[in-house]
């Protein structure tokens, strides 16, 4: 039994494992559902019900290679299209690894309004990325708020 998320196997193959279960089951002449395979297999692995494991076994792996990030480094990007140097002044990891909260201070203030007789500049900005350094969030056309170019 492990409830380590890194050493789970991925969701495709505790499926299969469910799969071989009710095989073997049937087999011996005895009848499983696969969700009832999927729930045993959950508890083998140490979690209440196949909902909870699927969902450990689905996360990013913290194993993925992560750039080096520190408060004080200097970094260029894109926020909200527009290009910007920066000084990365706040860095929060959360618990799975695969997100990261920055605060960011950028050298030239970037208008956040696209409305010619209106403007908003912005030099501090905060934003929750991921591994590949863009933000989940979203622009209107579908573009990341925050992109990062993160170093090797």
């Amino acid at each position: 039994m492990t409830t380590n998320p890194t050493e789970l196997p991925t969701t495709g193959s505790l499926k299969q494992q469910a799969r071989n279960l009710r095989q073997q089951l049937q087999d011996r002449n005895l009848t499983l559902s696969h969700s009832a395979a999927l729930e045993m297999v959950a508890r083998q692995y140490g979690y209440k019900d196949w909902n909870t494991l699927s969902a450990k076994a689905d996360r990013p792996r913290p194993n993925v290679p992560q750039q080096t990030l520190r408060v004080g480094q200097t970094l260029q990007g894109s926020y909200l299209g527009q290009a910007f140097t920066a000084e990365l002044r706040g860095l929060q990891v959360f618990a799975d690894g695969a997100r990261r909260r920055v605060t960011l201070h950028l050298e030239e203030p970037v208008d956040v309004v696209k409305f010619d007789s209106f403007s908003a500049l912005r030099q501090r900005v905060t934003g929750i990325i991921g591994w590949d350094g863009r933000s989940i969030e979203r622009t209107s056309d579908g573009v990341p708020q925050l992109v990062l170019e993160l170093p090797d």
